[in-house]
Order: C-alpha cells, then structure tokens, then sequence
C-alpha cells in the first residue's frame, strides 16, 4: 500500500514537475562542474517566459536526444552580438544596446557573432566560454526545446543550493 502511494505521489512529480539532471562537461564551470546532480524545474516555463541569465536544460537543437545545460543570454526578438569577449544585447527597451555583466563567466574567447532572435528563440552560452558548445557556433534554442530551470543542486552535499547559478543582472 504505501509503495503504490509512494508511485501514485513520486510518477506525477517526476513527468510533470521535476526531474533529475546530471552535469557532464565542463561548459558551465565555474557555476556548476562535471558530475553534480541538480533537479530540474518543469513547470515554470510553462507558466512564465524565461528570463535572461537563467541556467536551463534543454534539449540540443542538432540531436534531441542529447541534453544541454546553459545560461540564457539572449531573449526572443532581441539581437545578440558579441565583439571579442563583450556580449551587447539589443531590444526595444535598450535600442542602442546594453553591455551584459558576465561577472559569472570564466575563460572568455574572442568571438565576432551578431544573431537575430526570432519570437519563441533564445541565445544561450556556457558560463566556461572558451569549453562551451553554444548559440555562437549552432544558433539559437527555440522555447519548445526548453526542458526548465535549474531548480536545486542536491549533488556534492557541500555545494547543495536552490536556485544555483541565479544572478540579478540586466
């Protein structure tokens, strides 16, 4: 009786709400590293729009079987463009643009990339620029492939956080 409670509680949870993600790579470093374990929450995006400087997991445009976890950079209907290791952001509120703070990101690269989101579109990148597959080099992820954010870093217990990798910038 209570493991069919236990299944009736745990299953919903687990398709609908949260689910376990575990970091491969070392593209988020030093925000997150290779081998934590984070929950991942579901239900957010489809209540709210994503905003910029979450970390989402999502699944890769070029192989949906693969999952990916990044930081959002760009938002729909914005122009990202990056000259050398600053990221400007265009929109309608900032029609000349606005330097993004990366004071999160380690070892940035020299990159030259302008991208026009499209609505439902969003630029993301890797907090470890330089060992980062992201929107810079196969464009960017669009709302369905979004799984959610990270909700909860269980994994190692000494870095257990909620809402991990949050900053409050522009």
């Amino acid at each position: 009786r209570f493991a069919l409670m236990a299944i009736a509680i745990v299953v919903p949870i687990r398709i609908f709400i949260a689910q376990p993600f575990i970091v491969s790579g070392s593209s988020m470093v030093p925000t997150f590293e290779d081998g934590q374990y984070l929950i991942i929450d579901e239900i957010s995006y489809r209540l709210n729009d994503p905003k910029r400087n979450d970390v989402v997991v999502f699944r890769y445009p070029n192989d949906q079987e693969k999952f990916f976890i990044k930081r959002i950079i760009g938002l729909p209907n914005e122009t990202v463009d990056i000259k050398g290791d600053v990221v400007i952001i265009f929109n309608t509120e900032y029609p000349s643009g606005f330097i993004l703070d990366q004071s999160y990101v380690k070892n940035t690269i020299d990159n030259n990339v302008r991208y026009e989101l499209k609505n439902n579109e969003y630029f993301v990148m890797g907090d470890n620029r330089s060992a980062s597959s992201d929107s810079r080099y196969w464009g960017a992820v669009s709302k369905k492939l979004l799984i959610g954010k990270v909700f909860l870093r269980l994994l190692p217990i000494s870095k257990i956080d909620i809402l991990p990798g949050s900053y409050s910038l522009k």
